[in-house]
């Protein structure tokens, strides 16, 4: 499947306040095991949320890669329910869980259109080291970027899908304005460049898509998240309610 084919009615997608492909907050399927692709040394500090490594489903796992209890979580950089679990999650999740190497946390890209992509493309361009920090100022500076998207004129949105993947993500950053806001934050122009033109990067996020949508049918958007493995069933539930939700699943977890 083509990048360039991907979900082409970008603005009305961007303006959807929906992330999933059924309507609802609720958890859906996750992924398999994490496994890393290098060996994971304990840090001397203590410190597991400063370890990230690669993983084999594509992802990055933050944390401890033979700790008790195994959190991945499927986000899209374009859906605002990611964002909203990224403000009330985030910090809490590392500080008082990953942090002490009681949960390894995964965090895979399902990219939901191009400018999905393009963000996730920034987002994974320094590598494991800055891969969650970016991704954190992505969800934050969310609304500025898509608005960028939403304000764009048509015709110009419209000329995007006639590019080839070597130039339409490079273009499509350029309308949402990530390079310069990546350059701010350490990924200097002419890297991120090459990062938006990398084609064996955009196959790789596609793959991810379809890795996912083939082994779970029933997959029902971002955000999802699975434990140990296991789907994980959160109910009806509110923005707000989702990491108090999802927190008391590691609980049990990591007490059971």
């Amino acid at each position: 499947m083509k990048p360039s084919n991907f979900l082409l009615a970008v603005a009305a997608i961007l303006a959807s306040s929906g992330c999933n492909a059924k309507d609802g907050n609720n958890a859906a399927a996750g992924a398999g095991e994490s496994v890393v692709t290098t060996p994971v040394k304990a840090p001397a500090n203590g410190d597991w949320s400063t370890v990230v490594t690669p993983t084999t489903a594509g992802g990055f796992l933050m944390g401890n890669p033979k700790a008790k209890v195994q959190l991945v979580e499927y986000g899209s950089m374009t859906c605002p329910h990611c964002a909203a679990f990224d403000q009330h999650a985030f910090e809490t999740l590392t500080s008082q869980y990953v942090k002490s190497g009681k949960i390894g946390y995964e965090f895979r890209n399902y990219v939901r259109d191009p400018f999905d992509i393009a963000a996730s493309l920034i987002a994974r361009c320094n590598g494991p080291n800055s891969f969650f920090p970016l991704t954190d100022s992505l969800y934050a500076d969310q609304k500025v970027w898509v608005g960028k998207v939403q304000q764009a004129p048509q015709e110009q949105l419209e000329a995007l899908q006639n590019l080839g993947p070597d130039k339409q993500f490079l273009e499509i950053a350029k309308v949402a304005d990530l390079q310069k806001w990546a350059a701010m934050r350490g990924v200097p122009t002419a890297k991120s460049t090459t990062c938006l033109t990398d084609q064996a990067a955009v196959d790789k996020l596609v793959q991810m898509n379809n890795d996912t949508t083939t082994q779970y049918p029933n997959f029902q958007g971002t955000p999802t998240f699975i434990i140990n493995g296991k789907m994980v069933e959160l109910g009806p539930v509110t923005e707000e309610q989702v990491w108090p939700a999802l927190e008391t699943k590691l609980k049990q977890a990591i007490g059971g």
